[in-house]
């Protein structure tokens, strides 16, 4: 990077977190510090919820997830608008009514202190890895630009998160979230035009879509019901809605940020915000990773996109071998360069014989690319067993480093840190509230004062801290870090959603009956997930499903007390 995108990127990072710092002012409890004295209007609850949701891992991993596997992952979100809904009409007046600080103070009201603790542990354990992950995905930023290991990186962006949150608590995040999206909304933008502005001359936005489609980019809806499918309209319609409806309905990092709302019509407004933003947001983030494609379709992209995976290799005693294909890989591009050519010119002539021929030359022109490329991972992991095979996560990246100008790099990669601070500072707080509120408060020392509980808050939000920056520092064993951090949720979540829809709608089953199904609900989850019986979204959908019928019946041979005679 140059010295203006150094100053750019620093610039915008150290001004939002002193932006945050100074909005949130001082914080004399534990209502000011986690609920930010739930006096925030609509707009910043939006956008607060869509940065959680929006980690760097959207801008980061989204594009090179529709690079390699094209636009379908879109329909993941299809379920959202009917879960805000929902959450609209049932969980916000019930959660501001009771004005409590977590979605789990509602559980021991309506069932018991161990239902409350179990599904309390459960996020703790799901918000906690997830948390780790969204960590990881900015330090790959920092190593790739400064060439060293993502532990260095990894343990600079945990610490510094973790400084302004424990000093600004929840309307320090609010504020930040607040600037974050306004800067990340016009910076992918801007990628999106610049993107087609970098095409070959006499290539526009329609040929690079044709061509991407055919290629099976455009792949937006798949109609096809297929269990073992992760991403069609029925996955994302059903196993979506039951995910999105437990993320958004009972994740303290969510529900967090809604219960900062001024009133129930300020949060509900907010939730319906993010409903009708987010879909067209993460197509359009998409679409730029299909548009990246089009362009490396006539620019040769890098044989391999982790630099530092690709430096190991070539200073090993593998590095003639690996010269070798990639030298291999530059004329088997050449080669694939005419034939995209050849199709655009054949989309142009708009005979489908034509057209037809020129995909089939083209697609068997990459799958010789991509044998290459497979040939030189092969390589890679025999010189390191551990190296990561996956790149999808380093695409969007290297493309920003290398053909944007100046200053608009250092913009993109500060959008990117900024994602990451956003959710990542959300989840620590989420994290904090819950070990206070439902563990601490409740279990180990109820009755203490409000400085024990502030303080209290600043420490777990410091041991989350510490704790997720560990879980960043094994995640890049995991591959893809959009998908990796939904499968995870996918573990978990259908299980805490089931208790509360039981706490909600089904009245005559008790706390013991879903205590016990929700144990037996999550090791089934967890054996299917580990067997990869179904695909992954269809999880959350079983969790809760299995919960609720394992509750009723559970509820009618649990033996019931007889009612005291005097």
């Amino acid at each position: 990077m140059s010295l203006i995108d150094w100053i750019v990127l620093g610039t915008t990072l150290f001004a939002i977190v002193l932006y945050g710092i100074w909005k949130s002012g001082s914080n004399k409890n534990i209502d000011q510090f986690l609920m930010g004295n739930r006096s925030l209007p609509w707009y910043h609850v939006g956008l607060s919820v869509m940065a959680t949701q929006a980690s760097a891992i959207t801008f980061l991993s989204a594009p090179g997830q529709a690079y390699s596997d094209g636009m379908r992952f879109v329909q993941f979100y299809f379920g959202l608008p009917l879960a805000m809904i929902v959450l609209c009409i049932t969980f916000v007046p019930i959660f501001h009514r009771l004005k409590v600080y977590t979605a789990y103070e509602f559980l021991e009201q309506r069932f018991d202190l161990k239902t409350r603790a179990l599904t309390s542990f459960l996020f703790l354990v799901q918000r906690g890895l997830s948390t780790g992950v969204t960590i990881y995905a900015p330090s790959i930023v920092l190593s790739t630009i400064l060439n060293v290991n993502t532990v260095y990186t990894t343990l600079f962006i945990g610490g510094l998160v973790i400084f302004y949150t424990v000093y600004g608590g929840s309307k320090a995040v609010s504020y930040t979230q607040l600037l974050q999206m306004s800067i990340i909304f016009s910076g992918m933008f801007l990628a999106g035009v610049l993107v087609v502005s970098l095409l070959p001359s006499g290539i526009g936005f329609t040929h690079a879509l044709k061509m991407a489609g055919k290629l099976g980019r455009m792949n937006v809806i798949d109609w096809k019901f297929d269990p073992n499918n992760r991403y069609n309209i029925w996955s994302g319609l059903i196993g979506g809605f039951f995910l999105q409806l437990s993320y958004f309905g009972t994740d303290q990092s969510q529900v967090g940020r809604y219960l900062t709302g001024s009133s129930v019509g300020q949060s509900r407004l907010g939730l319906i915000m993010n409903g009708l933003i987010k879909i067209p947001m993460q197509f359009m983030i998409l679409l730029i990773g299909v548009l990246v494609f089009a362009f490396y379709q006539f620019n040769r992209p890098p044989m391999f996109f982790n630099r530092y995976e690709v430096n190991k290799v070539k200073q090993s005693g593998y590095a003639t071998q690996y010269n070798q294909l990639d030298q291999q890989y530059s004329r088997a591009f050449e080669q694939k360069k005419v034939k995209a050519n050849d199709l655009i010119k054949a989309i142009d002539s708009k005979n489908s014989q034509q057209i037809d021929h020129a995909q089939d030359a083209l697609k068997l022109a990459d799958k010789q690319s991509h044998a290459i490329r497979q040939d030189a991972i092969a390589l890679m992991k025999k010189n390191n067993a551990g190296a990561d095979g996956n790149d999808t996560n380093y695409v969007f990246l290297t493309f920003v480093t290398q053909y944007l100008p100046r200053g608009l790099i250092g913009l993109l990669i500060a959008i990117i840190f900024l994602a990451s601070m956003g959710s990542t500072a959300s989840a620590l707080n989420s994290l904090a509230s819950t070990s206070v509120v439902d563990i601490y408060k409740r279990i180990i020392n109820p009755g203490a004062s409000e400085q024990n509980y502030l303080n209290a808050s600043r420490l777990a939000t410091v041991f989350w801290g510490v704790v997720c920056v560990g879980m960043a520092l094994y995640a890049s064993h995991i591959g893809n870090l959009l998908e990796a951090v939904n499968q995870l949720g996918s573990y978990i979540y259908g299980t805490i959603l089931g208790v509360f829809i039981v706490a909600f709608y089904v009245k005559k089953v008790s706390g013991t009956a879903v205590f016990i199904a929700a144990i037996i609900t999550e090791l089934s989850v967890c054996i299917c997930g580990y067997f990869d019986v179904i695909a992954y979204l269809w999880l959350n959908a079983i969790g809760c499903i299995l919960l609720i019928i394992l509750a009723y019946i559970l509820q009618q041979l649990i033996p019931q007390k007889s009612p005291a005679i005097d």
